[in-house]
């Protein structure tokens, strides 16, 4: 019987009260979601990143409309609570992000991310007021659905050259407090920083793994504090190497070695239920 999205939520919910840690995968399109729910996983996100490679744009060119309409596939293509990446809420303004929220619930997302960049590169962050009113007005909307959604908050601080962990805490323990569910903080440089974060906010933390020499163990993260990881585009980026290397091995040097170790069509059916 198909799970209802209260039903969803609540799963997800339950995920982040624990014990432990779980991993959050990112699939980019049904396939992938499909593939990534055969395996076990529990829960899935959507990048923004993947997405709009996907459709092939740069990240952060997919409208609001597109975002969410590529995310519906997702939610489709599995019984899995799925959360999506709506990087800065789609506008400036609080009353936007809170409009962005309200439209994911509507297309089955039982969560989001929302992120504090601008996407301007002379000012990537918003001012700090202003970050927490528009985290402060999507708690309002995620509060406004009839089921629990979760809201995750994100602080950018660390993927731009003023990186601050004193700035980072201040902002996602002002996230905390104006009323998200998630708290999350790309980039940061080691262990002792996750560390840091998490035992200042009292939120569940979610630990980006993805970039080189920043990405840790499972079991170092929960070590840490740690109760949620997301892959961003990691998965996407390791199948298109995949693609890469495999079709270059046949033009280039005219072998087929990659057959080898590359699964059926049958046993990528079965994985996926089809």
């Amino acid at each position: 019987m198909p799970h209802t999205q209260q039903q969803k939520a609540l799963r997800f919910r339950a995920l982040h009260e624990g014990p432990g840690v779980f991993i959050i995968p990112n699939p980019w399109d049904s396939i992938s979601a499909r593939l990534l729910t055969g395996l076990g996983f529990e829960a899935l996100a959507t990048s923004s990143a993947a997405a709009a490679a996907a459709m092939g744009r740069r990240d952060g060119k997919l409208t609001r409309d597109e975002a969410l309409a590529q995310a519906r596939t997702i939610v489709d293509a599995t019984e899995l609570p799925v959360s999506a990446d709506l990087e800065k809420g789609f506008g400036e303004a609080p009353g936007i992000v809170a409009e962005t929220v309200r439209l994911a619930g509507e297309n089955g997302l039982v969560g989001c991310t929302i992120e504090d960049s601008t996407g301007n590169p002379d000012h990537p962050l918003y001012d700090f007021t202003l970050a927490v009113e528009r985290i402060a007005a999507a708690a309002e909307a995620a509060r406004s659905l009839p089921f629990p959604f979760m809201l995750t908050a994100r602080a950018h601080n660390f993927l731009y050259t003023s990186a601050d962990l004193d700035e980072t805490i201040r902002r996602l323990q002002a996230f905390d407090k104006a009323g998200a569910d998630v708290l999350f903080a790309p980039g940061l440089p080691d262990l002792a920083a996750v560390r840091a974060v998490c035992s200042s906010v009292s939120k569940p933390f979610n630990f980006m793994v993805g970039i080189k020499g920043k990405s840790f163990s499972v079991a170092e993260l929960a070590e840490a504090g740690v109760r949620r990881i997301s892959l961003a585009t990691s998965l996407y980026r390791a199948a298109m190497t995949g693609l890469i290397e495999a079709a270059r091995e046949a033009k280039g040097a005219g072998r087929f070695g990659f057959l080898e170790k590359s699964m059926t069509t049958l046993e990528l059916n079965e994985l996926m239920g089809i």
